[in-house]
């Protein structure tokens, strides 16, 4: 892995250890990193160890098989971990995939439009953004905002003081003065983003802010064949491990820096106004002034939420306002709420509102006197003028309902297929894991003694939990702490359910009633194991739960193994073959049942939302489309187990329950986005439910995970000379009872043409909102459309910056747009996911685990694209990035100090590979992670050595390895130590979906159809590998600028009829 000074390209200084530096070795930020892992164990020192198998020059990832392997003192043969050195792939072999496509790239070229070479402007400091690179003293922050931290705020309600930023410049070191911090904003022109790119952006780039040849056939960057030179193809897993690198040791300010950090990308934010960007992401952080100059680019203009997303360690805890009854000084005209961008004008008695300019009243209460140059002198002990997302609690006049801790009630599956499958017993595991981490694993599966002293407490105070078992009847559970056992009360009409237990009873303190609790969920199992009833009551078990939460709100946690046929809203199987890759199709992506819509919809209005945990033991369908629609339309979330194997899969899904229950919730949710006056929001995609387009997004729940796309269009024209801004508001109920209003603030500056926001394209939040839409759509149009039309927008995409924005180059090279590099890929994986893909047409490559009909048809299961659809509706950045491009680790070839704390305290990551068949190694291992599952592949000629010093002793053969494994055991190796640690880091940087380790061993496991899957840069899923695509797409651009191109989506398909598709959008 290279060490500082070889990722520095620009010659920049180590952080030093001086304390009062912006970022030195030791400051809080950088503990987010620190491995949460087991040590190296005793024995196995990192200096000297058995597995430096790299002189110290060479690079760990090139390719070269190891000499020897000495292993971990458990094998005395002298074997490497490759069978011999003479089995490793030559360059020649990995790249001989691609020899077909050398007449295809005839005038193909690759080149990366420089941030640098961009026109000077006449006008400098214009816009919002900083120019980091003048000196301390020169640059000022918007409206005042600091530069630096933001002092000593002892004022937040909520607020750590000991992870409080330092008053430096983030960069630069240099104290801030008072004129730096505080200036009026009337002296104060936005300014605008500076022409030479940042430390992060030459990160990012290929060889790390080295010259970027473009490829074109005969030049040196191609092969002695004249093929095209794969490293000069747009690399994602290098775009993401320099910026990993550069904020290890830096805080991305979110004022100073005008692009965020890759999504995949770990970071530390400083909130200086604007909010972080794991909140709110714009797709362009400049904006053009009119529709025109947007159309011009093809890019859509939208906003990415994330309003309750999870914050790490060394970041300022959001803080929480109370401004008593008069509530938080809102616009008397737009209602938007307080934040930095309002200023104060006639001494502080006027608030203009940076929404829609309007000179509002200001307060007695609020009052405060402005300084000579028009700030007011508590501007810094007024969080809300500082901080980009702040959280109001709110009066009665926001409540719908008096707001009560979080209830919780748990609809457990006690069905035949249920209790056979080892589901119910799964399922009973994880709730008491999550309740009371009684789960017999820990993170990394290492069995701990079982502890009496009183647990951590997993539900904040006001919290309940209630308990409710479902097959042909409904069965509700009285757990009050005054009873010896739990009272079950038995609900046989499920034409007309009710609930038979006063509330008292069934939900309790999960902590007063402990040990009825748990005598409860274990004995549940073994309670139905001989009473099994094939078909359950699901739909009535929903309606007797919405009726116990309907005065109060809540969330429900439902298991189910099997298609519910049983009562009123019974389903019937509908996953008719004819109908794929069809025009009938859509209709098995949509909820058909009047029931379950009008069931949905209740639980919305009752501030109600549901949890799903399906499994389908046998492969079966359960029409996830119809009850998915009840977790989608009420803001909560899916979890889908496709062939369950208790021994495998139940690890998984006490983790996921886990997670579930622990991450930040709030529920009765209402959502409203503000935007400045000459824009308007055009659509939401998301899930929730939304009566029509003005009105509010309304959630019965909304997590830390969930994430909603906002598209914006013009309604009017954008005054350059100010900037545009942007503000969510969130209002909620916390599970601990509280009705608050969470505010998140995101400005953007305004160009009068579209040159500037090329330069500031978020490609996280682009691929997003796209991808998002794209969701939306499967209801409404057939996947070859939606293909088609994602094809299309590339195309158009890409040509735009090629004709108005490139420059003078060659008609043969493909240029691509500085932050657009990795688009293509991206996109390519959205094409390739599972909700979009193509009809398959090889049926060898079916797992064992499809069903013979999915083999027979060699269609995607429909059960599968729904519940994929709805959780990339749901996805934040982060989470999409890695689902579209997978995290590939070599593991065989680890340097002896990867896996383990560096001397700063972070975790050594080795970098990660391409996504492709071309660069796996013969007797490799990998770890392979998409964020929804995560894979150990290991080639069938893999080292003996390095089977045992990861399973341990009696496992020297992949035979000999329990394919229903998902952890690795807790072994005294240097190897298991550091696999161990990097899986525990990767842990920490996912969404919802929790990491085990499913075995995909070279010709045994079915988990290797998967693993070929998730290689995207190759042919695979019924779409072209990565080089033909950027063919087909540098066709199609050169008859676009040739007026010659005849487009997909034409008047003869019915993609063109897209509502606000194109223009501007897709």
């Amino acid at each position: 892995m290279s060490d500082y000074t070889m990722y520095h390209a620009l010659g920049h200084d180590e952080p030093s250890n001086d304390p009062s530096h912006p970022n030195p070795r030791t400051q809080p930020a950088a503990q987010q990193f620190r491995a949460p892992g087991p040590s190296a164990p005793g024995g196995h020192q990192q200096t000297g160890s058995s597995y430096g198998n790299y002189a110290p020059g060479q690079q760990p990832y090139d390719g070269t098989p190891q000499s020897a392997y000495h292993g971990g003192g458990q094998m005395g043969q002298a074997q490497g971990y490759f069978p011999h050195p003479g089995l490793a792939p030559t360059a020649g072999q990995m790249n001989g995939s691609m020899g077909d496509l050398t007449s295809q790239l005839g005038g193909l070229g690759l080149a990366g439009e420089a941030v640098g070479t961009a026109r000077g402007h006449r006008k400098r400091d214009r816009h919002a953004h900083h120019n980091i690179e003048t000196p301390g003293g020169s640059s000022q922050a918007f409206n005042g905002m600091p530069q630096g931290g933001v002092g000593n705020l002892t004022h937040y309600l909520n607020g750590d003081p000991s992870q409080q930023q330092p008053s430096t410049h983030p960069y630069t070191g240099q104290p801030i003065t008072p004129a730096m911090s505080q200036f009026p904003a009337s002296a104060n022109p936005p300014f605008s983003p500076a022409g030479q790119p940042s430390r992060m952006e030459y990160a990012s780039r290929p060889n790390f802010g080295a010259p970027n040849p473009p490829i074109t056939p005969g030049n040196a960057t191609g092969s002695a064949q004249g093929r095209v030179d794969p490293e000069q193809i747009p690399s994602v897993p290098r775009s993401r491990d320099g910026p990993a690198q550069y904020y290890l040791d830096h805080v991305y300010p979110t004022m100073e820096q005008h692009l965020p950090p890759p999504a995949a990308v770990p970071f530390v934010a400083h909130d200086q106004g604007n909010s972080s960007p794991k909140f709110a992401r714009l797709t362009l952080n400049n904006i053009p002034s009119t529709s025109e100059a947007l159309s011009s680019t093809g890019l859509p203009l939208g906003l990415l939420l994330q309003p309750l997303a999870a914050l790490q360690a060394g970041e300022i805890p959001v803080p929480v306002l109370d401004f008593g009854e008069t509530g938080p000084p809102r616009c008397r005209r737009c209602r938007t709420y307080i934040n930095p961008f309002m200023t104060f004008r006639a001494g502080g008695n006027k608030l203009v509102c940076n929404m829609c300019t309007h000179p509002n009243e200001v307060s007695p209460e609020y009052f405060a006197p402005t300084d000579p140059s028009g700030v007011r002198v508590d501007r810094e002990q007024r969080p809300e003028l500082m901080m980009g997302t702040v959280e109001f609690v709110v009066p009665k006049e926001y409540w719908a309902k008096k707001p009560t801790g979080l209830q919780w009630l748990f609809l457990i599956d006690v069905s035949q297929e249920a209790v056979n499958r080892g589901f119910l017993e799964a399922v009973c595991e994880g709730i008491l894991g999550a309740l009371y981490g009684g789960d017999s694993s820990g993170d990394d599966g290492e069995e701990k003694d079982g502890e009496e002293h009183e647990p951590k407490r997993k539900l904040p105070l006001g919290s309940k939990v209630g308990f409710v078992t479902f097959d042909k009847e409904v069965h509700f559970y009285n757990t009050n702490a005054t009873l010896d056992q739990a009272q079950m009360l038995v609900m046989p009409d499920t034409e007309d359910p009710f609930v038979p237990i006063g509330s008292n009873g069934l939900f309790v303190d999960p902590y007063e009633s402990r040990t009825v609790i748990t005598s409860l969920l274990t004995q549940l199992p073994s309670l139905f194991a001989d009473v099994k009833y094939p078909e359950p009551a699901l739909l009535p078990t929903l309606n007797a739960a919405l009726s116990a939460l309907s005065q109060t709100g809540g969330r429900i946690v439902c298991s189910l193994s099997v298609l519910p046929t049983l009562g009123p809203g019974r389903l019937f199987r509908r996953d008719d073959v004819k109908l794929q890759n069809a025009d009938g199709e859509k209709k098995l992506f949509q909820a058909e049942h009047p029931n379950w819509r009008k069931t949905a919809n209740k639980m919305v209005e009752s501030g109600v939302g549901v949890d799903f945990f399906l499994a389908a033991p046998g492969g079966g369908y359960l029409d996830i489309a119809t009850v998915g629609h009840v977790s989608a339309v009420s803001g909560g979330e899916t979890f889908f187990y496709p062939n369950f194997h208790a021994p495998r899969d139940s690890l998984k899904l006490s983790r996921e329950i886990k997670r579930t229950v622990t991450r930040e919730t709030g529920f009765q949710a209402l959502m409203k986005v503000r935007c400045s006056n000459g824009l308007q929001v055009s659509s939401y995609h998301g899930n929730f439910l939304q009566h029509n387009l003005g009105a509010d997004l309304e959630f019965g729940v909304i997590d830390a995970d969930k994430a909603i796309g906002v598209l914006f269009s013009y309604d009017g024209k954008l005054e350059s000379k100010l900037d545009a801004h942007f503000q969510s508001a969130l209002l909620y109920t916390t599970a601990s009872g509280e009705r608050r209003v969470r505010c998140t603030n995101t400005v953007a500056s305004v160009s009068d043409g579209a040159m500037e926001s090329m330069k500031y394209i978020d490609q996280d939040a682009v691929v997003n909102v796209i991808a998002k839409e794209a969701a939306t759509r499967m209801t409404e149009r057939s996947l070859k459309d939606i293909r088609g039309a994602l094809t299309e927008k590339t195309v158009d995409i890409l040509a735009g910056y090629r004709r108005n924005f490139s420059g003078s180059h060659p008609p043969g090279q493909l240029v691509l747009p500085e932050n657009l590099k990795e688009f293509s890929m991206y996109t390519l994986g959205l094409i390739k996911a599972r909700p979009f893909k193509g009809m398959l047409d090889d049926h060898s490559r079916f797992s064992d685990d499809e069903t013979d009909k999915d083999r027979q048809g060699g269609h995607e299961p429909t059960d599968r694209r729904s519940y994929e659809m709805r959780m990339i509706k749901s996805m934040g950045a982060m989470e999409l990035s890695l689902y579209l491009y997978p995290r590939i680790i070599p593991i065989h070839n680890l340097d002896d100090q990867d896996g383990f704390p560096n001397e700063n305290g972070h975790l050594r990551v080795p970098p990660a590979i391409r996504a492709s068949f071309s660069r796996i190694e013969e007797g490799g291992a990998y770890i392979v992670d998409n964020g929804q599952v995560c894979l150990l592949w290991m080639h069938s000629q893999v080292s003996p050595n390095l089977i045992v010093d990861l399973f341990g002793e009696g496992k020297a053969s992949l035979q000999s390895l329990d394919p229903s494994s998902s952890a690795l055991p807790v072994l005294e190796t240097h190897l298991n130590a550091q696999v161990r640690n990097i899986l525990q880091y990767l842990s920490t940087i996912r969404g919802s979906k929790s990491l085990t380790i499913q075995l995909a061993r070279q010709g045994l496991d079915g988990a290797e159809y998967e693993f070929a899957r998730m290689l995207v840069e190759d042919r695979n899923n019924e779409a072209q590998s990565y080089v033909d695509w950027l063919v087909h797409v540098h066709r199609h651009i050169q008859l676009e600028l040739a007026g010659q191109r005849k487009k997909e989506d034409g008047s003869d398909n019915p993609v063109a009829s897209f509502t606000g598709l194109r223009p501007p959008y897709w």
